[in-house]
């Protein structure tokens, strides 16, 4: 096996080849390797598996499932684990600020722990939703040859007669508060609604990350929506650990998959399938990380031409396992390639175009989840890219199993989500107003928080449809409702967010992609004079240090200068 590979050409010779190696070569020996097995290349299994949330408990198992595969293709596995921050049991607090931050966490532990120990290739297993952006950037920062394993979404719950999800947990909170749900049936709902392992079931961030893996072609074909549990879970970390090993053969490496071509292909996919806002924070990202200018704009700019014909919830009705019974995520593009509407030449793991992968796959049209892309749900995609004088670097709003795409109101301004979650609480939230949470951007948060719990608790209250909400900060993929999201510039840098009182005037319109504050122009300038920067309370620690690095949303609130900036690459040294 080892025939196939040159190691003197690969990372890992700088820990295992030649007499100034032998004390490194002796603690392989100390863990049992051989001889032949120091020999071979080193493959980098890495895990997201914690205890922290059903979404990762799954992942260690599959990571060790696929050291068979590496082992069938000729390579050396080498385990290793990484964080995660969960968002469902991050959110509606404090600890929701550390969220996104982990997404940069977990993309540089990769990179530390593969430079370090100089890995050839990198099998990935996330479950949560950081994990997933994090993990492929780190593929693509590192350019070693890399596939992406989602380790699959959990199966629903059973409740009063109709499948749940964490989603209707949530916004039973707002029942409760409310008086419209009795406590026993929410305690009732709680218990049942997550019913083993697995990430969140509908078309929320992690689902929604886990279509563009398959779209931008880092995982193999038709495995992410697997479900958790599935035996079958195991068998694709068995492939994808042998396919790693065909794609250093061939030195096939992640920017070499992930062209800007592919990009707008996965951009399309969240589109289609009424994705999460969060993919207009995450694919800038991960394009910085190959050195490709795809921001906030570029992403909306997919989203106008691209038709929604995934009926999933938070908008529609079903969850990833009923996509997963329907075809997948090439059933899905099988139609949108038909159409014209994605680039089939893009390269993928399989070694093949995604073109003649999809070729492979025949149209089920007896499915009731995937639309034909000529008879869509609605003719423009689930998710809208904004600009206006209220957000000149631009917002962005889901409007998947949305009615109302226009709104305007007064303004109810909150300066932290806390103040805004109580409000709504307290029954003080105006029908036909737009709420402002700001000061929860990137760097004001710090750290971006999602407002599912506000978010939630409103529609619970019957009053989702009655008010927009703007802010700053993100919305979970659960969020549903006229919800706009990654508004900037942000508070914190005296955005036109910033300069909003009570009672000012906000119009949005969805269809014509505006967002607007209407309010004089010299009025917004004597406001600018008095504003005075705000202090958060993390002055020391992670969140301190991300704060002092985060750029704006628009350009995936990234923290250095990506592969642009590069003067090496880590797969070549």
């Amino acid at each position: 096996m080892t025939d196939r590979f040159d190691k003197s050409r690969l990372p890992s010779r700088h820990v295992s080849v030649g007499p100034a190696r032998a004390p490194h070569r002796s603690y392989y020996y100390a863990m049992g390797l051989t001889e032949e097995e120091i020999a071979r290349p080193f493959v980098g299994l890495v895990s997201a598996g914690n205890d922290s949330a059903p979404c990762n408990t799954a992942l260690d198992a599959q990571a060790e499932a696929a050291r068979a595969g590496v082992e069938t293709g000729g390579g050396m596995p080498r385990r290793f684990n990484t964080i995660t921050v969960t968002d469902g049991i991050a959110m509606g607090h404090q600890g929701m600020k550390s969220s996104l931050v982990s997404r940069e966490v977990i993309a540089d532990s990769i990179e530390l722990s593969v430079r370090g120990h100089c890995y050839d290739a990198l099998v990935g297993f996330a479950g949560c939703d950081k994990s997933l952006p994090g993990m492929m950037m780190a593929m693509l920062r590192l350019n070693v040859p890399s596939i992406f394993v989602y380790g699959g979404s959990i199966l629903p719950g059973h409740f009063d007669g109709h499948d749940v999800t964490v989603k209707d947990v949530f916004e039973a909170v707002g029942h409760h508060a409310a008086g419209n749900c009795p406590l026993k049936d929410l305690i009732a709902l709680e218990k049942v609604a997550c019913p083993g392992h697995g990430a969140c079931g509908g078309q929320y961030t992690a689902n929604t990350m886990a279509c563009v893996g398959e779209a931008i072609g880092l995982s193999l074909p038709n495995s992410n929506m697997v479900p958790a549990p599935y035996q079958s879970r195991a068998e694709i970390a068995v492939a994808a650990g042998e396919q790693v090993m065909e794609l250093l053969a061939r030195n096939l490496r992640p920017r070499d998959i992930c062209t800007r071509s592919a990009f707008e292909n996965a951009a399309r996919v969240v589109a289609a399938t009424g994705g999460s806002t969060n993919a207009a924070l995450h694919l800038p990202a991960m394009a910085s990380e190959a050195g490709i200018d795809f921001t906030l704009f570029d992403v909306a700019e997919m989203f106008k031409s691209t038709p929604y014909i995934a009926d999933l919830q938070p908008g529609g009705r079903y969850v990833a396992k009923d996509m997963y019974e329907a075809g997948g995520v090439y059933m899905l593009m099988k139609t949108l390639l038909e159409n014209d509407l994605l680039d089939g030449e893009c390269i993928t793991v399989t070694g093949r175009t995604l073109g003649e992968n999809i070729d492979q796959v025949t149209w089920n049209p007896d499915q009731k989840v995937i639309y034909d892309a000529r008879t869509p749900i609605t003719p423009t995609g689930g998710v809208v890219g904004l600009k206006g004088s209220l957000a000149p670097e631009g917002a962005i709003v889901k409007v998947a199993g949305m009615e109302r795409l226009e709104f305007t109101g007064p303004a109810q301004v909150f300066d932290c989500e806390e103040d805004a979650f109580a409000a709504v609480e307290a029954r003080t939230i105006r029908e036909g107003s737009v709420i402002v949470i700001r000061y929860e951007g990137p760097r004001g948060g710090p750290g971006m928080r999602e407002m599912l719990s506000t978010t939630a608790a409103l529609y619970g209250q019957g009053m989702g449809e009655k008010v927009a909400l703007i802010t700053d900060g993100r919305f979970s993929g659960a969020t549903r409702g006229f919800c706009i999201g990654h508004v900037g510039p942000e508070a914190a840098v005296c955005g036109p967010i910033a300069l909003i009182e009570d009672g000012d005037i906000i119009a949005i319109d969805a269809v014509a992609g505006t967002i607007d504050l209407v309010v004089d122009a010299d009025v917004l300038a004597a406001r600018k004079e008095q504003w005075k920067p705000r202090v958060h309370d993390h002055q020391s620690g992670a969140l301190w240090r991300y704060s002092q690095t985060v750029g704006p949303a628009w350009q995936g609130a990234l923290t250095h200068p990506g592969a642009k900036a590069e003067t090496h690459v880590f797969a070549d040294i």
